[in-house]
């Protein structure tokens, strides 16, 4: 008898140890899925910042001019940049 009894316990108990966890898992999955729909959605993604403008060809020649008299470009310089300049 006392196996018996021994062994009824031990089935009492993993059979409540079971409906428990089984109960514990099926309200966390309740609240993380009550959770994900009170969540605002995701931000949408920020614009890509604008390209800035050209710069204006003439106010680079006008650097490129100062340069060269300043003596930190020279001559040669000073055309390679005008024609990249000119070409764009």
């Amino acid at each position: 008898m006392p196996l018996l009894r021994g062994m009824a316990r031990t089935a009492v108990v993993a059979g409540t140890a079971t409906a428990v966890s089984n109960r514990v898992s099926r309200r966390q999955a309740q609240r993380w899925q009550g959770q994900e729909e009170r969540e605002p959605p995701p931000a949408p993604p920020a614009p890509a910042a604008a390209a800035p403008p050209a710069p204006d060809p003439i106010e680079q020649l006008k650097q490129l001019a100062e340069l060269r008299s300043q003596g930190i470009l020279t001559d040669e310089e000073f055309a390679a940049q005008k024609a990249k300049v000119l070409a764009s």
